[in-house]
């Protein structure tokens, strides 16, 4: 799922969660789709549960890489600003509205660096639930 407007806000950092929250709408859901599109042992012979979780995981797995790709991306363009900031801080220590702005791009990485943790519970969270009840179905290739 692509994020609205086609890229991640980076700029503003409530923007770039509410962006990763609508993004992460897969990984919420993933019991619920479980539950409507993987069959009971009675209802097995009317669904090919086996094409259902194999379709299940991998638009899981494109939305992890997705989210991931777009987290990076950020953490990397305001890592750049910051190394930016930095410089000019070296030349001028003695500018107050240079040296706010330096504090506030950092404490956004350090936010979105955060985010990357997130991302792992959540990306964990949803394999283990698909595991569950999917490992009768369909057994996803291992990951290098």
């Amino acid at each position: 799922m692509a994020a609205p407007g086609g890229t991640l806000n980076c700029e503003d950092f409530s923007m770039f969660q509410e962006v990763l929250k609508l993004m992460r709408t897969i990984d919420d859901r993933i019991v619920h789709s479980l539950n409507t599109t993987v069959p009971t042992v009675s209802f097995s012979g009317k669904v090919d549960a086996t094409q259902t979780c194999k379709q299940l995981y991998e638009s899981m797995m494109e939305a992890h890489m997705t989210r991931d790709k777009a987290i990076k991306s950020c953490i990397a363009q305001t890592s750049e600003v910051v190394g930016q900031l930095r410089e000019e801080r070296a030349k001028d220590s003695e500018n107050l509205a240079l040296l706010k702005q330096l504090r506030k791009e950092q404490t956004k990485l350090k936010l979105m660096q955060s985010e990357l943790n997130v991302e792992e519970v959540v990306n964990d969270r949803s394999l283990k639930i698909f595991s569950e009840r999917c490992r009768i179905h369909y057994i996803p290739p291992k990951v290098k």
